[in-house]
């Protein structure tokens, strides 16, 4: 089969073309910008386009299928192209489910913890030497890829985004799949510049419940009053399995899962954590993992890559770094790493990075946030506001949004990191959120500097 792949740098899109690449594809693509790691996975692969920039000479009537990402436009020319010939075009998720029809599919969906959930059910899968088609947003530690399409797998599980599928399908990628097994995790508003309300945003998880397949299953978190109402007054006729988060205790910086058979040391460590944790064992009981294999398994576990990742600790310091940017995620880490490190001063770090974040009509929701924190700090750039074309937001703003009584605000990289290397880290847990980078904040450096 031959594909090309319009918009192939993105985290999602490169990782499809490496997979079907690995299972015999011809593949090409195109990108006006390519970054790291998926720059260099690509050129490992022998698939990264010589050059950047869209090219309709690529486009041609031989195609068994475009694949069309998100950061393309609505007039790219190699779409318009491939449009003109009648190329068969798909969306990312579409894509998927055309590949995954025959199989049994498991799809984790949520406004919060379905990248960790996924990964903790590939850990568990994989431990148990079961082999599964996946795909995933974040890299697994043990995983080259973050997809997996075979031929011979029963099962495919799926990380469920909500997020658009196409510049042509402006439908949430989890309402493609029609899962048989699925798993809703939180709700709590995101994206809103493309669900402007809540209530817009919240029925897109009502479609996805009722996606379901006949006869198949939901596990759902029973302590969201959001996901436990969705769900419960759903008349899809499936099958509905509540979790909640389990009895733990913490020991001198450790957790421990409470069990029939004694307590389980884990690495990794949050309530949110062992409600996930919760979810994860529901969806693998469904694939024929029995609850003493998943324990065995669980307790090698240490995250996914960006997810409360410890990334330095020296003496009395510990550094984190986490993918939080929502406001739901910010609080749920926060409170974390100070349940944790109930001794230890906290000095929490945000940056404001997404359209929802910056926008200072949504501002509002992270009201108390970061209320766990001894010390917090929100950066945000201007520059990243002027390339969204977003009103400018006044510092002001800020403090009365987030109500801490011991906040700075940053807007520039080099003063925030000023600000980090005058801090004694003597007892502290420093803990850094954000899908971006504070600004070209290096983290190596940042180590050797605070340790």
């Amino acid at each position: 089969m031959k594909v090309h792949f319009i918009a192939i740098g993105g985290a999602a899109m490169h990782n499809l073309a490496l997979a079907l690449h690995l299972k015999g594809f011809e593949v090409s693509g195109s990108d006006d910008a390519i970054f790291d790691p998926s720059k260099a996975r690509l050129k490992a692969y022998g698939i990264l386009p010589e050059l950047l920039g869209w090219f309709p000479e690529k486009i041609t009537s031989d195609l068994d299928a475009i694949i069309l990402g998100m950061h393309a436009k609505i007039d790219n020319p190699e779409l318009i192209k491939a449009q003109a010939l009648g190329v068969k075009i798909y969306s990312y998720p579409e894509f998927i489910y055309e590949q995954s029809k025959e199989k049994t599919r498991v799809v984790i969906g949520g406004s919060h913890g379905k990248t960790t959930i996924t990964a903790m059910i590939l850990h568990v899968l994989d431990y148990h030497g079961r082999s599964c088609d996946y795909m995933v947003g974040a890299q697994l530690e043990g995983f080259d890829v973050m997809v997996q399409l075979s031929d011979d797998n029963d099962f495919i599980v799926l990380e469920g985004d909500e997020y658009l599928s196409s510049p042509l399908d402006l439908r949430p990628k989890f309402h493609h799949y029609k899962p048989n097994i699925a798993l809703i995790s939180g709700i709590a508003w995101d994206h809103i510049n493309v669900f402007p309300t809540y209530e817009k945003y919240k029925a897109q998880f009502s479609i996805f419940v009722d996606s379901i397949i006949n006869g198949g299953s939901i596990s759902y978190n029973e302590e969201d009053s959001e996901v436990r109402q969705l769900v419960e007054y759903s008349e899809n006729p499936i099958r509905k399995f509540p979790y909640k988060t389990p009895e733990h205790t913490i020991e001198s910086g450790v957790t421990y899962l409470e069990t029939d058979e004694g307590p389980i040391p884990l690495e990794f460590f949050g309530a949110h954590n062992l409600n996930n944790m919760a979810g994860a064992k529901w969806i693998c009981q469904h694939m024929g993992i029995d609850e003493i294999d998943f324990y065995e398994a669980i307790r090698s576990f240490s995250g996914a890559s960006k997810r409360l990742e410890k990334i330095a600790s020296h003496k009395s310091t510990v550094v984190y770094k986490d993918f939080a940017h929502a406001p739901s995620k910010v609080a749920a880490t926060t409170a974390a790493v100070k349940a944790q490190y109930p001794h230890k001063r906290l000095l929490a770090c945000l940056e404001l990075h997404t359209y929802s974040s910056l926008n200072e009509s949504f501002i509002g929701n992270y009201k108390n946030a970061l209320e766990k924190a001894d010390e917090a700090v929100v950066f945000y750039a201007p520059k990243a506001l002027e390339i969204k074309r977003m009103k400018a937001l006044d510092p002001a703003q800020i403090t009365k949004a987030f109500e801490h009584p011991n906040l700075n605000i940053y807007t520039e990289p080099l003063a925030f990191q000023d600000f980090l290397k005058q801090q004694s880290y003597t007892n502290t847990a420093l803990l850094l959120m954000s899908s971006g980078n504070y600004g070209g904040l290096n983290f190596d450096t940042l180590k050797t500097m605070i340790m």
